[in-house]
């Protein structure tokens, strides 16, 4: 089996996890569950989303937990934004890096974002140029949808590549294919992920897998067989999607550091500090998270003498 010896995992659940979240968390605990993530060995983390306070309010404090992060050297502080607007505003704050997302097919595209692709497309190049003139800041740009649409089903690989194609030459910074709505599985990752690596075999790339169908951790082994080192998940396991019924949240990023290290690939993540944060974070939103070690605990924790010979 051909795997690498080290990864990063970004923990994207201050944004993706919380967006999700009915009930308003106070910008006090969002604030303690960032500075706590970033001293654990997290290279990046996705912090919050600059989307509207009207569509998603409980990103209304954006700027708020932006301001309030503690900047702790080599860790990259993202946010997502998906306008112009958003873009303006993010920047204003000072974050390291803009995440622009849009689905890769026209139903989802236009369900999520009320508009088609080829506008979307236009939004990525404007916030890209935004971005350049104001400080050269670096854009990600995700591709939602990447491995199925709700509405339309599998999408075509050679569309997939084809608007990944075009983020590039608009000059995003790195890219990521997300399965918005858990729809992937191990070996479609493997071919995407093989086909676009051998044609950018440069290109950073980000792979966002939700937990749905319990393919996640499956489809992270193939990501990381077809060469990928870069994935994100969530702390707990929060978070989901409004056009995909059932939807889970992202792979649990406890989980996920848990597997890796157990493997022998090396995260540079606190395990035990992770945990830690994943139970404080269940007392923030008042109910049992979702990921497995949690309730499990670790392999090495059930077999102490077998782990000291």
């Amino acid at each position: 089996m051909r795997l690498p010896t080290a990864v990063n995992v970004f923990d994207v659940g201050c944004r993706d996890g919380f967006q999700m979240e009915k009930q308003f968390i106070p910008t006090s605990e969002k604030v303690a569950i960032v500075n706590r993530l970033a001293r654990l060995g997290f290279r990046k983390m996705e912090i919050t989303s600059f989307v509207s306070p009207r569509a998603v309010p409980q990103m209304q404090d954006a700027a708020l937990v932006v301001a309030g992060a503690e900047r702790v050297a080599g860790v990259t502080y993202a946010a997502l934004v998906p306008n112009m607007k958003g873009a303006q505003r993010a920047l204003e704050t000072g974050v390291d890096e803009l995440n622009v997302v849009f689905s890769v097919s026209e139903s989802h595209n236009r369900a999520n974002l009320r508009m088609p692709v080829a506008d979307s497309l236009k939004n990525v190049a404007d916030v890209i140029s935004l971005a350049r003139d104001q400080g050269g800041k670096p854009v990600n740009v995700s591709l939602a949808t990447s491995f199925g649409c709700p509405f339309e089903g599998e999408v075509p690989r050679e569309r997939v590549l084809k608007l990944a194609r075009e983020a590039l030459a608009m000059g995003a910074a790195s890219l990521s294919f997300a399965d918005t709505t858990g729809m992937a599985n191990p070996r479609q990752v493997y071919e995407l992920l093989g086909s676009f690596r051998d044609q950018f075999p440069d290109v950073q790339v980000t792979l966002h897998f939700h937990n749905t169908r319990a393919m996640g951790m499956a489809n992270i082994l193939a990501g990381l067989q077809a060469g990928v080192t870069n994935f994100d998940a969530a702390l707990g396991g929060l978070g989901g999607c409004p056009f995909a019924p059932g939807a889970s949240g992202n792979v649990a990023t406890e989980d996920v550091v848990h597997m890796l290290e157990e493997m022998g690939i090396s995260t540079g993540i606190d395990l035990d500090g992770l945990l830690e944060t994943a139970r404080y974070l269940e007392k923030v939103i008042g109910r049992t998270l979702p990921g497995q070690i949690m309730k499990a605990g670790k392999v090495k924790d059930l077999h102490p003498l077998a782990c000291e010979q």
